[in-house]
């Protein structure tokens, strides 16, 4: 079972084709999947469109009513994508964005991947890719070198972008650890960061697939904020150095 979850926020103008690309993606594939929405605290017609897509495809939506933020409703769809499998040691939780800038056409490598005997598949991000917004490249430099390698042992691969998949045992190994305390402590592109921070030390095998991010299917303007960034970062980098070697997936 692949659970694909997806962090939402004002997309009414993309999430519908979206989960519609994301149901003939898997189709193609033929693997059985259900999508995991956390709605968080949208005010256009986002929770209206969910509730059609609810009734034609595997749908589970999450709803805030007041805005939470990205790291902490990415935890809260890991946690619960996490709690939904009966084979954590096979199943796979997919993480990406509503706003069509992570292409539904990219699973087919990432799955491929992941089934291939990774427990954790990251994305890197192709360069010389047209239309992307400077705030977003100055962002995605900027905090490359901010994070340098926060993790022993792993290297390659866009810690800032969070299209992802994590193997289940992965995922509930760091929750089953942290116990009661938040899984995800920043916000914005930095959780993406320190998700692969907390979760790497659990996962025997890494790998990466290139990825276009495709900023001219985005109809709005980019909701980076450079300094706010990097200051999470920052803070992440002086939290406690998390050692792989003490952890595996199996």
């Amino acid at each position: 079972m692949i659970h694909i979850c997806i962090p939402c926020r004002d997309e009414d103008r993309t999430i519908g084709v979206l989960l519609w690309k994301i149901r003939h993606v898997m189709g193609e594939l033929g693997r059985d999947f259900h999508v995991l929405v956390l709605d968080d605290a949208s005010r256009d017609g986002t929770r209206a469109l969910l509730e059609k897509y609810r009734r034609v495809m595997p749908l589970t939506v999450l709803t805030e009513r007041r805005s939470i933020g990205y790291g902490r409703a990415m935890e809260k769809l890991l946690r619960a994508a996490a709690g939904r499998t009966r084979y954590p040691k096979r199943d796979a939780i997919v993480t990406m964005q509503g706003d069509f800038t992570e292409h539904p056409e990219h699973l087919h490598a990432l799955i491929k991947t992941f089934e291939g005997g990774a427990d954790i598949v990251a994305a890197e991000s192709s360069k010389g890719v047209a239309d992307v917004p400077r705030r977003v490249r100055f962002a995605h430099w900027l905090g490359g070198m901010a994070i340098g390698r926060m993790v022993s042992g792993t290297s390659g691969g866009d810690w800032l972008v969070g299209f992802r998949a994590y193997r289940v045992i992965v995922v509930r190994k760091a929750i089953r650890e942290v116990g009661d305390r938040p899984l995800v402590s920043t916000d914005g592109w930095a959780a993406n960061a320190e998700l692969m921070k907390v979760l790497t030390p659990y996962a025997r095998r890494i790998a990466h697939v290139p990825l276009t991010r495709r900023y001219d299917l985005r109809p709005r303007r980019t909701r980076v904020r450079v300094l706010q960034t990097m200051r999470e970062i920052l803070r992440l980098r002086r939290a406690p150095r998390l050692e792989p070697e003490r952890h595996g997936a199996g």
